[in-house]
């Protein structure tokens, strides 16, 4: 699929020229083409591998993790160095926000080293504080709301496989209503695709998200809708999608959330109520057998690992459209007309 068929070269444009120098904390931030440009960006440079020149040459990015990570830390360190810039990892213990600095402060003092702040942390609250005392962009690596980056890498994944795009799509969320649930309805709500979230009570998206994706989609045209049951979510999806039932933190609800998510493991009964054609997708790291079952995130619908490398690329143009492209990579590609 290339965006290049449903985007012109002025919406491109104007799209990546709307995301440059702007904080990315969510993807309910970003208007539609705004969205839609990154994602072509994204397609392009996948395409493109390590062919082009590096366009961040002397810039760096300040990765901060106060959770831990396979996938954020290696797709974001890998992303500056294939761009030619550098990535600094700086956990918990590195800085002095372990011994009681503001967040305010330190976001003041790394504005005067790098280029880019990404965090990956606990509450959304502090990623907001640090982007608002920052000067530089700030990335939104996930906390307990959101996960923009992965939701980006999603996107991207569904439409390299799905010729109509995001026309007609329909997403099943299946299990735990939690930042990743949460991303979802931002992004389905920002892009005006269908998304239904299957959860048991008590395990509902945060009411606060509801209501700003509600928002949303009263001017996108989405369909959003909470449920209960997971069958009738899972009903004629083109995308299942779940999560882990005990994410960081939760370690020790983990005996009463698989208990209470019994019912909502996407299986082969599951899997079978959902489009023909339909693909899986899991964030990782999954659990075999709770959340999902072997023969479903093991079988030929899922597309896991197309996805987790697909955090590679969309985080590649996530930097370059924060970043302005200095090196011009985006800004040749539109002037030739991005290949479909």
């Amino acid at each position: 699929m290339a965006l290049a068929s449903v985007l012109d070269s002025g919406t491109l444009r104007s799209g990546l020229s709307g995301v440059a120098g702007r904080d990315f904390l969510s993807l309910g931030d970003f208007t539609r083409e705004e969205i839609l440009s990154l994602l072509a960006l994204a397609l392009h440079l996948k395409k493109l591998g390590r062919r082009g020149e590096p366009t961040l040459n002397g810039r760096s990015l300040a990765m901060i993790f106060q959770k831990p990570s396979t996938r954020t830390r290696v797709s974001f360190e890998v992303a500056m160095t294939q761009l030619g810039g550098t990535a600094l990892f700086l956990s918990g213990h590195d800085l002095q926000l372990g011994r009681g600095e503001t967040v305010s402060d330190t976001a003041r003092v790394l504005s005067r080293y790098v280029d880019a702040v990404m965090i990956r942390t606990f509450a959304q609250s502090e990623v907001e504080e640090f982007a608002a005392a920052a000067s530089v962009p700030v990335i939104n690596g996930l906390t307990d709301q959101d996960h923009p980056c992965q939701v980006l890498a999603d996107l991207l994944t569904i439409l390299e496989v799905r010729s109509q795009g995001l026309k007609g799509l329909k997403v099943a969320f299946i299990g735990d209503g939690n930042n990743m649930a949460q991303a979802w309805l931002l992004a389905a709500a920002a892009l005006g695709f269908a998304l239904d979230v299957a959860a048991p009570p008590g395990y509902q998206p945060d009411a606060a998200v509801v209501r700003r994706a509600g928002d949303l989609a009263a001017v996108s045209g989405a369909s959003l809708r909470l449920l209960a049951d997971p069958e009738e979510a899972a009903r004629n999806a083109d995308v299942l999608y779940t999560d882990v039932w005990a994410s960081m933190g939760q370690e020790a609800e983990a005996a009463k959330r698989r208990r209470d998510l019994a019912a909502y493991q996407v299986d082969e009964r599951l899997a079978g109520l959902a489009a023909p054609d339909h693909i899986f997708l899991h964030c990782l790291p999954a659990h075999r057998g709770e959340e999902v079952s072997p023969a479903v995130i093991d079988g030929p619908h899922s597309l896991v690992f197309q996805q987790a490398e697909n955090r590679l690329h969309a985080q590649k143009a996530v930097l370059l459209a924060l970043l302005g492209d200095p090196g011009g990579l985006a800004g040749a590609w539109l002037d030739a007309g991005p290949e479909d």
